[in-house]
């Protein structure tokens, strides 16, 4: 079983980033290797290009529609630009086949400047999300900016309610959109004060 992790951010270290290598590292802290593979895929990756002029055939972007049928769970993390999801992701979206989530569970991500922002995930990126055949979207987890910090070494910290808010996401992703129980033995790891550097 796969779980594919989707970074919708233009830049190569972001906020968003940050939100979706925190449920990979809880997803790897909750459950065997062995039991669910996580994988991933960075859309500010993809041949530019092909991602505007809509080229199905370019090797990157069979890649990552490959990537996207094959996996059972998506997790989808974007920036907030103007009131809705990332153009990148946008444009990754659109050149999905518009049955290219169905039976699939998903769980969004955003951050941006500010808590108004909030409701992008359920007005903007749900929407297209359902007209893509998602079996079971989670609900999502958005934070501001302020809530994802910088340290004095230049990385985001993920800390007080969006690590707990992380760590239910993950669990419901886990147990709701997979069916999936933790490894017996498993303890998972406290995050109330994980650090992830850029």
């Amino acid at each position: 079983m796969s779980v594919l992790l989707i970074a919708g951010s233009p830049t190569e270290h972001s906020r968003s980033a940050t939100l979706l290598d925190g449920v990979e590292t809880r997803l790897h802290a909750a459950v065997d290797d062995r039991r669910l593979h996580v994988d991933r895929l960075r859309i500010r990756d993809l041949s530019p290009q092909a991602l505007l002029l809509a080229d199905w055939g370019h090797p990157s972007i069979v890649r990552a529609i490959e990537q996207v049928a094959n996996a059972r769970a998506l997790v989808i993390a974007t920036p907030v630009y103007k009131a809705a999801y990332s153009g990148v992701l946008k444009v990754f979206l659109d050149l999905l086949p518009q049955t290219a989530l169905k039976g699939k569970a998903v769980l969004p991500l955003a951050t941006g400047g500010s808590p108004h922002h909030m409701l992008a995930l359920d007005y903007a990126l749900r929407p297209v999300l359902q007209s893509l055949g998602a079996r079971h979207i989670l609900p999502g987890v958005y934070a501001s900016d302020s809530q994802i910090p910088k340290d004095e070494n230049g990385g985001y910290v993920i800390e007080g309610e969006i690590a707990q808010r992380l760590d239910d996401a993950t669990h419901i992703l886990l147990h709701e959109g997979l069916r999936l129980l933790p490894t017996p033995g498993f303890k998972p790891v406290p995050f109330a004060q994980a650090q992830y550097s850029v």
